[in-house]
């Protein structure tokens, strides 16, 4: 192909240097976008099953609560994200029941924009995760599996369980060129009212394409850390994590440099 961006494909997914046959796209170029769209859409309108996360969760040896929001549908969760942002009653109380129990980090799960990310990664990040705060020594709580939640009911959960950092596992919006990526959001001081400005997002996650597990779980870490140590989190919270602790990113060696 006679097109000088085509050399640059190696270094990114996006739609470059895709060819033309006249006016219009190759038939390959067209067939994988349509593809990329119905993934993207699949991705969204999936319903997570949140039983058999659980039980998942449970053969790692990890305590789990299943929470709901009023969102009773995926096309509801889509037209009213306020909806998402809260607990039923019934939840409410079950969280209320274990306030007495401080904890460090409230470590939540969704679904969120992106059923087939948590389907696909959910499970071994959390792993990760909970393998990288148990060696910096930090407790967490239950992990709250949460269908249709968006990032702020992480301030409620994380306000009831009177935790100090408040850490949601969520889909992200699905992509043309990513329908699986997950996010992780943290949050200082968690409770309701909390604005986007006082979280810290480490997005992306989708190893081998994007992020990795073990460099996820590294950032988190390293972050939580610092926002326990420094009383804030967000845009006041930078990113000043040491370069070289991302020498071996993707290999099991990263999580040992902590």
């Amino acid at each position: 192909m006679n097109d000088p961006w085509i050399t640059l494909r190696q270094f990114t997914q996006a739609r470059i240097a895709q060819g033309r046959v006249g006016c219009s796209l190759p038939t390959k170029a067209l067939l994988d976008f349509q593809l990329a769209h119905a993934s993207a859409r699949d991705a969204v309108q999936q319903v997570w099953d949140v039983k058999i996360f659980a039980g998942e969760v449970e053969k790692l040896g990890l305590e789990s609560l299943i929470l709901t929001t009023p969102v009773s549908s995926r096309p509801q969760y889509l037209q009213r994200p306020d909806l998402g942002r809260c607990l039923t009653k019934s939840s409410h109380e079950i969280l209320e029941a274990r306030a007495s129990q401080a904890i460090d980090v409230a470590l939540i799960v969704s679904n969120g924009l992106s059923s087939t990310a948590v389907d696909d990664h959910g499970l071994a990040l959390l792993q990760t995760v909970v393998a990288g705060y148990a060696e910096r020594g930090l407790r967490i709580g239950p992990i709250c599996l949460v269908a249709n939640a968006r990032v702020a009911l992480a301030d409620e959960i994380g306000a009831l369980l009177n935790a100090r950092l408040a850490v949601i596992i969520v889909g992200e919006r699905p992509g043309l060129s990513a329908a699986d990526s997950l996010g992780m959001y943290l949050t200082y001081a968690p409770k309701p009212g909390n604005t986007d400005a006082e979280r810290n997002c480490i997005s992306n996650i989708r190893p081998p394409a994007g992020l990795s597990y073990n460099a996820a779980a590294a950032k988190l870490a390293y972050l939580s850390e610092q926002a326990l140590q420094r009383g804030l989190s967000g845009v006041a919270l930078k990113d000043d994590m040491p370069a070289q602790w991302f020498t071996e990113i993707g290999g099991a060696a990263l999580l040992k440099k902590l």
